[in-house]
């Protein structure tokens, strides 16, 4: 019990870093989206994140393009993934940092609904419950037929239910390929698609300068760093535990909006928030423990046998 709790502090300590992370990445892509265009920061990310697991996979020795990032299920995922974060860095571009970020908290409610609907995964009526009320926080969120409804915000709900998709992929592929190969082939599917996302927008080509670039560089070092963080915390501990972690982002996004875009969301904002939040965590909480009895029962069986 002792070394369990001590893995799931360890576990949450690298979720919280890793959504710090992805949370200082989302903010250094705003910086720069007044002056590059969003679908070169998705192409140049694109760019950087094949570069860099090429060569981490090249320092152990492994190759970085295999056969297996051509199956059709690989293909799909990095189609969602390319086609996810190609409407969240447009939203990030064009919407408030805390907004976009309070949208992308309902990609677990979207996976749990995906998961029964498309996967066969059962879901009780408690957790179709969560989902619903979950769905209408994003209704606070969002603030349809509100007089400061943006439809600009529907971007960020493209995308989120995109990489949603992406993770529903995920949890269904039935290939042994590892997480870096996963990774690069979605990495590269970033390259075409940031540029036809110029193409769509009427945007050409920039050269950035070197502060730019330098802040391009450290947005793929962020990324991937928070990325590799991410993997390390679902390794260990314990699942629930350590995913419940991940609505830290919120409160990093908070912080950053208003020091750095002096952002302050409104009430509905913060309402939707708390919604998805609990709904999210609840979803999470109740699946840990339907796990958790299916295992004892599981085990109960095989000693009766």
């Amino acid at each position: 019990m002792e070394n369990s709790g001590v893995d799931n502090l360890r576990g949450a300590v690298m979720m919280v870093a890793s959504m710090f992370g992805f949370a200082v990445e989302d903010a250094l892509i705003k910086s720069l989206s007044g002056t590059v265009p969003p679908g070169q920061i998705v192409s140049t990310m694109g760019l950087g994140g094949v570069i860099l697991f090429a060569l981490w996979l090249r320092f152990q020795g492994k190759p970085a393009f295999v056969a297996d990032q051509r199956r059709p299920r690989v293909v799909l995922r990095s189609g969602f993934e390319a086609f996810g974060t190609a409407f969240f860095i447009s939203a990030l571009a064009l919407v408030e940092l805390t907004l976009v970020s309070a949208v992308i908290q309902a990609t677990p409610l979207v996976v749990a609904m995906g998961a029964a609907l498309f996967l066969g995964q059962p879901v009780g009526w408690r957790r179709w419950l969560a989902i619903f009320v979950g769905f209408s926080g994003i209704l606070f969120i969002v603030k349809p037929g509100v007089a400061t409804f943006d439809p600009l915000v529907l971007l960020a709900v493209v995308g989120m239910v995109a990489l949603a998709g992406r993770d529903l992929v995920t949890r269904s592929l039935n290939s042994p390929i590892s997480g870096p190969h996963l990774s690069i082939a979605a990495f590269a599917g970033l390259v075409p698609t940031g540029l036809v996302l110029c193409w769509v927008w009427g945007q050409s080509l920039v050269m950035p300068t070197a502060l730019e670039w330098g802040v391009l560089a450290l947005c793929v070092i962020v990324g991937m760093t928070a990325y590799l963080a991410i993997i390390a915390a679902t390794r260990i501990g314990d699942a629930a535990f350590i995913s419940s972690f991940r609505y830290s982002r919120m409160l990093f996004a908070l912080v950053l909006g208003a020091l750095f875009f002096a952002e302050a969301p409104d009430l509905y904002t913060m309402i939707g928030v708390t919604i998805v939040i609990g709904a999210g965590l609840f979803t999470l909480l109740r699946e840990a423990r339907l796990k958790r009895r299916a295992a004892r029962t599981s085990q109960a069986a095989a000693k009766a046998l």
